[in-house]
């Protein structure tokens, strides 16, 4: 899937995009109310059929180079997952 709604158990929602940029995962998350994205999601795919996918895979070989910060995520209490970020993020920033 590259567009759809995660729901929380808290009842908040998150509008994800996403898409593969070889060798990682790019991604937008937006807080917002659940809709149906279907049609989004369909067209998002069939953009990345069209263009056999080539952009993506350009995007993260050069994100290879670009790459500058990473963080470590616990996925449980023995397992933590790397995070990649172009740059780091602001915590205390307002959004």
């Amino acid at each position: 899937m590259s567009h759809f709604n995660w729901t929380l158990d808290t009842g908040t929602n998150y509008h994800i995009l996403r898409t593969a940029c070889y060798p990682y995962m790019k991604y937008h998350c937006s807080k917002r109310e659940v809709q149906d994205l279907s049609m989004e999601d369909k067209f998002f795919r069939f953009l990345k059929v069209i263009n056999l996918g080539l952009p993506m895979l350009f995007y993260g070989l050069a994100a290879i180079r670009l790459i500058s910060h990473k963080e470590m995520v616990r996925v449980s209490d023995v397992e933590e997952v790397p995070i990649y970020f172009l740059y780091a993020e602001d915590k205390g920033s307002r959004f």
